[in-house]
């Protein structure tokens, strides 16, 4: 005799959820986001540790370089000071590096020794809300760096434009797009020394992406290579925000941005789900 036992809509959603590709379980990353607002709110002083540096280079253009170099030709071909061409590039360069370090180094040691994320899938979170909650608290961090620099930038007096204050939205879109791909670079990674590739790939990045001098310094086959790095493009929204000049590029660059972050964040979903849920 065979006794069926009825099944309500807790265990109906339950059996759904199960049916579904672990992948598309969402709904849930704000939990995330929580976690780290309140495991941070007790360290707030590593937040300092992304925004120094550039915030240094900023100071040393204003007070040293910048009085070799009076003028250089910014978005436009308008003229503007080397301290207001390089200060949005900073500016960038700082989102991508909160970004970074949070996607890469928190990720890494959650996955591989804190086992974190074994314990989150205990519960209804799957391995999208991971994704998608650590990469927004990336962007978080991005964006707090980049709100700090664009006051200093406004104490210095770098803000020609109102239009200066969409740099904190572009800010985040540099992070979501680096966060993205650096959390799906972290899942590859298999012990701390490899974290050097990290730093690789975005040392050059900052020195090479026209964060110092414009595109056409560059021999023209290198400014193809120099077009194809994220942070060029992240540096061409922030340069032309701070000045307000805008064309149809703006359009390609945002894109570029878009599509790397959407690339990045199906890839550590999927690389989450087949590395926890195996």
């Amino acid at each position: 005799m065979t006794i069926t036992t009825p099944v309500g809509p807790p265990q109906r959603r339950g059996l759904l959820l199960r049916m579904l590709p672990p992948a598309v379980y969402t709904g849930r990353a704000r939990a995330l986001l929580e976690r780290s607002l309140l495991v941070y709110s007790r360290v707030w002083m590593v937040f300092l540790s992304g925004a120094v540096e550039p915030l240094l280079y900023l100071l040393a253009f204003q007070i040293g370089f910048g009085r070799l170099v009076s003028e250089v030709v910014g978005p436009g071909g308008q003229p503007m000071t080397y301290v207001a061409f390089v200060a949005p590039a900073l500016l960038a360069a700082s989102a991508m590096n909160g970004a970074v370090f949070d996607a890469t180094f928190g990720v890494f040691f959650k996955f591989r020794y804190q086992k974190t994320y074994d314990a989150m899938l205990a519960t209804p979170i799957g391995p999208f809300d991971i994704a998608l909650g650590e990469i927004g608290w990336a962007v978080v961090r991005g964006g707090l760096y980049a709100v700090a620099f664009l006051g200093v930038m406004g104490v210095l007096g770098l803000v020609e434009s109102p239009w200066a204050l969409l740099l904190v939205p572009a800010a985040l879109l540099v992070s979501f797009a680096f966060a993205a791909v650096g959390m799906a670079c972290a899942t590859f990674l298999r012990s701390p020394s490899q974290f050097d590739f990290i730093q690789l790939a975005v040392m050059p990045m900052f020195l090479f992406s026209t964060t110092f001098y414009p595109l056409s310094v560059y021999p023209e086959p290198l400014q193809y290579v120099v077009q194809c790095l994220p942070l060029y493009h992240g540096i061409e929204i922030t340069r032309g925000l701070s000045v307000g000049v805008f064309d149809w590029s703006l359009l390609g660059h945002v894109g570029y941005l878009l599509v790397l972050a959407a690339v990045g964040l199906y890839g550590t979903a999927r690389r989450l789900a087949g590395l926890l849920l195996r």
